[in-house]
């Protein structure tokens, strides 16, 4: 079964944003990459800038329900390790909106506005419920968790716009190397963990989910 109109200029939206630049999106253009009429855009989101607004509100969404899917263990620093390992993985699989959720106001009359930024911080509330479990269960030492919050934040779009720009390559970093693994198990040692206690962490099996 095709997908959706609606679902189809989102996918085509982010990727002419990401791929082309603010330039690629026009009205025309879209309907050209969908198959539909320009008035399918006003039709069911009133406006350009309110597509982007979308695509922005989509990919938040689809990184919020991938986190909350996530099973809860004994284990608060491995449990912290797995969003951040989902967070990398939808980076992976979905670019474009990826791009174009971080890339501040990508079009000529979209500005972020207070809405858009607290609907991003929904996923970001996730990893800062995570990091909190952290802090009461002793693996981290007492902080404002919403600081060590960021902190983690920086680090993993640093790590995620290095890699997506081939600094993780062959080239780079030798084959196999778990980069990844060795930041998480530095920055919960960095955030008052032992690295004993972290390096089992890291190690721990994925958890299965439903």
């Amino acid at each position: 079964m095709s997908n959706p109109v609606p679902t189809r200029l989102l996918s085509a939206a982010a990727r002419l944003l990401s791929e082309e630049g603010p330039a690629a999106l026009t009205t025309r253009r879209l309907a050209r990459e969908v198959g539909t009429s320009t008035m399918a855009v006003y039709t069911h989101f009133g406006s350009l800038p309110d597509l982007v607004r979308a695509v922005i509100h989509e990919g938040f969404q689809r990184v919020a329900d991938r986190l909350r899917a996530l099973p809860t263990t004994d284990d608060p620093v491995a449990d912290l390790f797995e969003k951040c390992r989902v967070t990398l993985e939808y980076a992976r699989a979905e670019p474009h909106h990826f791009t174009v959720m971080f890339s501040g106001s990508p079009l000529a009359g979209f500005q972020m506005s207070e809405e858009d930024l607290r609907i991003g911080s929904h996923a970001l509330r996730i990893a800062r419920d995570a990091i909190e479990r952290c802090i009461v269960a002793g693996r981290f030492r007492p902080a404002e968790p919403w600081l060590v919050t960021r902190h983690l934040w920086c680090q993993m779009h640093g790590l995620i716009q290095l890699e997506r720009a081939g600094y993780f390559g062959p080239a780079f970093v030798p084959p196999g190397t778990p980069y990844l693994d060795t930041c998480l198990r530095d920055f919960a040692v960095g955030a008052g963990d032992t690295l004993e206690a972290a390096t089992t962490s890291v190690a721990r099996p994925r958890p299965a989910q439903d």
